[in-house]
């Protein structure tokens, strides 16, 4: 038997007793002084003595011209000591960086400076280093002569035994994009992330062990990134697929760890979302992105060259796998179309996501449209199949959208209605919302209405049509402009995230008095500056003050640092150093 698999907890979220996957810490990198670099140890024999105010005065200001906020006084935009990048153009093949249009993290993260040496940054030149060779430069690597194509399967998960149910629960309720939460309350997001799960945990088990004990999704998705490799390969495109789940192994922190060991350097980002949310895609991308923005270099579009397919519910070949599956369930009634009725099942959302700028409702009408219109096409007027559109899946006290699918089924029996062909929209294979939502849930509750004939369309799966479609998304993203994560984010989802940015600040405006950051950075300086002013003249007129504690080269603590050897040795330091 296989050994059992490690607990879960989401990344950057980890419950105590729910350990992470373990990380390899990075060890600090401590870097041997050259042998003709400028030694710090402390020297008298090198130490002019200082004796003038005036002097130890001058010191104070390379002190402060060394520490002092330089980057608060530039222009805004400005970069002090930044060296100018490359041109994209110089290397062949790869699309330009493009700046990412938002960012909700820090930008020390996004944006980090070119080197973490503050005298790097202040004057643009190596401080406390062997001078630069004169030696000509070593010419960079060529571009590999073939792409390494990787594709990202982007997808939901789902346990596959009984006991993983309420960690994945506990991933799932974990996201503030499926659980959004007051900002008072979001700091609670875990704990009440966990007394859902607890809640849920129960039912959710049951409706696991209806379907066989787990979810089938792993081995479905994994299923159809083997038949595209081999669609792709046929089309002349070696690729490789790598899978990421949203909430559930193999996560998606793991499979970017393994394209980047694999030295992929294009990738299709590839959400199995046809129909674009905030819940689904929005949340699968957003935690890429912020992964993107933690690694910049590894992520430099000249090394990896990504590009993202956000939403493609009308792309022709999905329609038409859609219609065909359709199609073959309404044969029986190909003679008497109007005694049956189709109906579109769609997961549901929160009404408050689509009040909040979220296309999802729009892209699931639109899609149910061209589908039927597929269906229909080349049909006389009156042997057309009519059909409907509902919504499932509904969690919690809010408002969902609507009609729900239960409520539908009731509506359509008490109209006299016997024959209904239901179509999961939103789901691209077998888990638990087919399986047993509507395979065993929907199919009672139809029967009790008194719809006899219950016919469900099965899921795309790896239907050799459906394959061919995701052949045809990962070509035509290969062949187009790239389009970015932070793009996809910033086209999609763009308005909600500069609200939920505008509320954060707000949120937390009380934490930053004063009229801006960079005010009071320089403030802060000042200050600074003039209490060490301050000390200086203190120990000028009246000497070191007695202060208990070991002596430092034959000095109180206090005065080791604020003597006038103290100052003349620092002098001595910026003087001598190789520019």
């Amino acid at each position: 038997p296989a050994p059992p698999r490690p607990r879960s907890s989401p990344r950057g979220r980890a419950a105590a007793h729910h350990p992470p996957r373990p990380q390899t810490e990075a060890q600090p990198r401590l870097c041997p002084a050259p042998a003709n670099s400028l030694s710090f140890a402390f020297s008298a024999e090198r130490i002019p003595a200082m004796r003038t105010t005036a002097a130890s005065l001058a010191a104070l200001g390379l002190l402060s011209a060394v520490m002092g906020p330089a980057e608060a006084f530039a222009p805004p935009g400005a970069a002090l000591g930044a060296t100018k990048a490359p041109p994209p153009s110089s290397v062949a093949r790869f699309s330009a960086p493009r700046p990412a249009p938002l960012s909700l993290r820090s930008s020390a993260v996004s944006n980090p400076p070119p080197d973490g040496n503050i005298f790097t940054n202040i004057f643009g030149k190596g401080m406390g280093r062997a001078a630069p060779s004169d030696a000509p430069a070593q010419p960079q690597a060529a571009a590999p002569a073939q792409d390494k194509v990787g594709i990202l399967f982007l997808n939901l998960g789902g346990p596959e035994s009984l006991d993983e149910v309420e960690d994945f629960l506990f991933n799932l309720f974990n996201d503030p994009d499926i659980i959004r939460l007051p900002g008072p309350l979001q700091p609670l997001q875990s704990f009440i992330a966990r007394r859902i799960a607890s809640s849920r945990a129960p039912n959710s088990r049951e409706a696991y062990e209806s379907i066989g004990g787990g979810s089938p999704i792993v081995k479905l998705t994994m299923e159809q990134g083997t038949r595209l490799e081999e669609e792709l390969r046929g089309r002349g495109i070696d690729s490789k697929m790598y899978l990421g789940m949203r909430y559930w192994y193999p996560f998606t922190e793991e499979a970017v760890d393994q394209l980047l060991k694999d030295g992929v350097n294009r990738l299709v980002v590839l959400p199995l979302y046809p129909q674009y949310s905030i819940s689904t895609s929005g949340s699968s991308l957003r935690l890429l992105n912020n992964m993107m923005e933690d690694a910049p270099n590894s992520w430099d579009p000249r090394k990896l060259d990504h590009t993202v397919v956000p939403a493609w519910f009308n792309n022709e070949g999905y329609v038409k796998t859609q219609a065909k599956l359709i199609g073959r369930e309404l044969e029986e009634f190909k003679e008497s179309p109007k005694d049956v009725k189709v109906m579109f099942s769609a997961h549901g959302v929160p009404v408050s996501y689509v009040e909040a700028g979220d296309p999802y409702k729009g892209h699931i009408e639109e899609c149910a449209k061209l589908i039927m219109a597929k269906v229909n096409e080349g049909k006389p007027e009156g042997q057309t199949t009519d059909w409907t559109l509902a919504f499932q899946s509904r969690v919690g006290p809010v408002k969902w959208l609507e009609p729900y699918t239960d409520d539908v089924l009731k509506n359509l029996g008490e109209e006299g209605l016997e024959n209904l062909v239901v179509v999961p929209l939103s789901f691209v294979s077998e888990h638990v919302e087919t399986l047993e939502e509507i395979d065993i849930e929907y199919r009672e509750v139809a029967e009790e209405a008194g719809i006899h004939n219950f016919k469900r369309v099965p899921a795309l799966n790896s239907d050799p049509d459906f394959i061919s479609c995701l052949a045809d998304l990962t070509q035509d993203a290969l062949s187009k402009p790239s389009l970015r994560v932070s793009e996809a984010l910033e086209l999609y989802q763009g308005k909600s995230m500069r609200e939920a940015a505008a509320e954060e600040k707000n949120r937390l405006g009380w934490l930053r008095p004063g009229v801006t950051p960079s005010t009071e950075a320089i403030n802060g300086r000042v200050a600074m500056m003039a209490c060490a002013s301050l000390a200086i003249s203190q120990v000028i007129s009246s000497g070191c003050p007695a202060i208990s504690g070991p002596s430092i080269a034959g000095k109180e603590p206090f005065c080791a640092a604020l003597s006038y050897d103290g100052w003349a040795w620092l002098l001595d330091v910026l003087l001598n150093i190789h520019m």
